[in-house]
């Protein structure tokens, strides 16, 4: 990231949201919105005095997902690129309260704006990359038996994630939650909210196997004389050397249970789980001090929205819909819209980086060419049947129509009249909006009602 950042060809913008986006391949015009940072960033040095200084320390900090204390003022996260920090608005006693003030009187540079307003950019782009991302499938609120609220101690791979980081809350030593000891017994759950018809998601993850293997080596790497259960439907390792590193994890004392967890109760300081071993046929029950949940993958909050202003479309879980599976992976039905990473499904990161990859280079020969090759197979309007009614225009998928003002001549002069417009850049010869039409003014190209009745005939002679 720090080396994107000294690209003179690449701009970094952070903190902002898209808000709208206009245009068509080749052409777009995004709308950025730019949130207050209340630090001005030209003159910041990012030396980190705010930081320490900053009163207000007793805020959950959302990077370590609330297992750890953070300030007002600070970065997004420790390695943020640029690293400069921002003052959380509904934290800052300075913003909520006109109290405070510290960082401002202490900031060398004299960065703290405590006036900064939202701005509004617009760039013009030829292509657009989504990449996403994904958040964690709300478990909590469709698997109370797995104690969430009760329990201090049952959480899922991320927070787990955090506690195994040495850059995280415990300084990369495994503790637990509610009191701040170390795990001697650790179960891992897998299939949290994946491949369940009844509560969760039909898909797979994908992922879970091969990190839920890693935290289970860890606990028995970091913890000396420790226990890992991992409680598992089926265990799917496709990826170069991803058997053998489950193999590791299994050599390694991690027990592998095949069965479900079917609750989660407490018993003293522990945990105690009711499970089944299917290989056996019988039912146990497994104490420990601490539980991993390893949740399904989910699209991020706001994605869906984000698809809808660009104009194409999500699957039914709400993922992207890619063009096609197979021939057209990374490409979306909207022309120079390019997607990669787990915005478009469950991925891990060699398959994100090569889906990356591979976006990139489809953008390189968009912008390589001096001239585009479009559908042929796209909606004409016949400007004298069309009413002007406007229908068509919410009915395209690809936002290809629009309503035009024309002039036409008039017994008592010029006349201004509204039809419809259609996009042949963005047009991708749905024909949603033939039969949408009352007038009967659009046609697919190719495939109009005469040329069709021709066929028609011609197959009955």
């Amino acid at each position: 990231m720090v080396a994107v950042a000294q690209h003179p060809n690449i701009q970094i913008i952070t903190y902002a949201e898209v808000t709208n986006v206009a245009g068509y391949i080749g052409n777009f015009k995004v709308t950025i919105k730019k949130k207050p940072k209340y630090v001005d960033w030209d003159l910041c040095t990012g030396c980190g005095t705010c930081i320490e200084k900053c009163p207000t320390k007793k805020i959950p900090d959302p990077f370590d997902l609330g297992l750890g204390m953070t300030t007002a003022i600070r970065k997004v996260y420790p390695q943020a690129v640029p690293g400069k920090p921002f003052i959380d608005d509904k934290h800052c006693r300075k913003l909520t309260e006109g109290k405070c003030g510290v960082c401002e009187k202490i900031c060398p540079t004299k960065a703290i704006k405590f006036d900064d307003k939202e701005e509004y950019m617009t760039v013009e782009v030829g292509a657009i990359v989504m990449a996403t991302g994904y958040d964690l499938f709300k478990w909590e609120e469709v698997y109370g038996e797995y104690g969430y609220g009760k329990y201090p101690d049952v959480i899922t791979s991320l927070h787990f994630e955090r506690l195994a980081s040495a850059g995280g809350p415990t300084g990369g030593k495994i503790k637990r939650p509610s009191d701040g000891k170390e795990p001697k017994r650790v179960a891992f759950i897998k299939c949290v909210g994946s491949r369940d018809d009844t509560k969760g998601k039909s898909y797979c993850s994908r992922a879970c196997c091969m990190y839920t293997a890693k935290h289970a080596y860890q606990v028995k790497d970091k913890i000396p004389d420790s226990e890992a259960y991992v409680f598992y439907m089926d265990v799917r390792t496709a990826g170069k050397n991803y058997e053998e590193f489950y193999q590791r994890s299994l050599n390694a004392g991690a027990k592998y249970i095949r069965g479900r967890v079917s609750k989660i109760y407490q018993r003293g300081d522990s945990l105690v789980l009711k499970a089944e071993d299917s290989l056996l046929g019988r039912p146990l029950e497994v104490e420990v001090d601490m539980v991993v949940l390893a949740t399904a993958m989910v699209p991020s909050e706001g994605a869906q929205e984000l698809a809808k202003i660009i104009g194409f479309s999500v699957d039914k879980d709400g993922f992207y819909q890619e063009a096609h599976p197979k021939l057209q992976p990374v490409e979306t039905f909207a022309a120079g819209v390019y997607l990669a990473g787990a915005c478009q499904g469950p991925k891990d990161i060699p398959d994100t980086v090569a889906q990356a990859s591979g976006a990139a280079v489809k953008v390189c020969g968009l912008l390589a060419k001096d001239m585009l090759a479009t559908e042929p197979m796209v909606s004409e309007v016949d400007i004298y049947k069309c009413s002007g009614c406007g229908f068509c225009v919410p009915i395209c998928p690809y936002k290809a129509i629009s309503l035009v003002e024309i002039t036409e001549k008039g017994h008592h002069g010029p006349i201004v009249r509204q039809v419809a417009e259609v996009n042949g850049s963005l047009c991708q010869g749905c024909g949603a909006c033939v039969p949408a039409c009352r007038t009967a003014a659009l046609n697919l190209k190719g495939f109009t009602d005469e040329q069709l009745v021709a066929e028609v005939d011609a197959l009955c002679l």
